[in-house]
């Protein structure tokens, strides 16, 4: 059930006593809500608030307010919300700053919010995003970096310079999301043939369908014939 906060509770839609998996309780963020326009306020709590301000003091105060665009922490994690241009100052920061040392990029991802269920995509609020993940293998620490760009403009700056795991991630999200990292080094699709049209995983990608006929009938795309809700 889904109440007006735009948060859901409860698991498989179910309210009352009849839900018998254990999961009453569960409060889920409404699709999209998670990159909802707002920042948590300090004190972040834990560790969090002293590896921001080891960060605002290896790249200045000046660069991390015009870097970093919001910070939230959500489920025990922060995130930190980069402007694209600032990125390669801030990871060459976490990785070779010994207070943070966050010497592992341990996943890069793209990320499609158009039709998410959240706020309306627009120019201040870009549909596709990059998700970093980075790990400090001294402090055992792990934090999460998100960059937003237009599928118009979707250029964001490579860090294979600084992490060399982000080589075929980026590869792939440039595959998948048709996000450009300038400056890697070979950016070709790694899944898709190389003249393929498009980009699969954007939400406006269309499903296609199976052209293979079954007794006399054909099955559609899958978006033509169920309504995802």
């Amino acid at each position: 059930m889904t109440s007006d906060d735009g948060f859901r509770r409860g698991a498989f839609g179910v309210s009352g006593s009849g839900d018998t998996s254990g999961f009453g309780g569960l409060v889920r963020v409404e699709p999209g809500g998670a990159v909802a326009l707002h920042s948590t306020d300090r004190p972040y709590g834990g560790w969090f608030d002293e590896i921001t301000d080891v960060l605002i003091e290896a790249v200045g105060e000046a660069t991390y307010a015009a870097a970093v665009q919001r910070v939230l922490v959500d489920r025990g994690e922060i995130t930190y919300f980069v402007a694209r241009e600032h990125l390669p100052t801030l990871v060459q920061a976490l990785r070779d700053d010994d207070a943070l040392r966050f010497e592992l990029l341990s996943s890069l991802s793209g990320v499609d919010y158009l039709d998410s269920g959240g706020p309306e995509v627009t120019p201040g609020r870009p549909r596709l995003h990059v998700v970093y993940h980075l790990t400090s293998m001294t402090y055992r620490r792990r934090i999460r970096l998100e960059v937003a760009v237009t599928a118009e403009d979707p250029h964001v700056p490579s860090v294979t310079g600084v992490y060399p795991t982000a080589d075929w991630h980026e590869r792939e999200a440039y595959d998948m999301f048709g996000i450009v990292f300038d400056g890697h080094p070979s950016l070709t699709r790694i899944l898709m043939p190389d003249d393929w049209d498009g980009f699969p995983q954007r939400k406006d990608y269309p499903l296609g369908g199976v052209p293979v006929e079954y007794h006399d009938a054909t099955i559609p795309p899958p978006d033509t014939r169920r309504a995802y809700r």
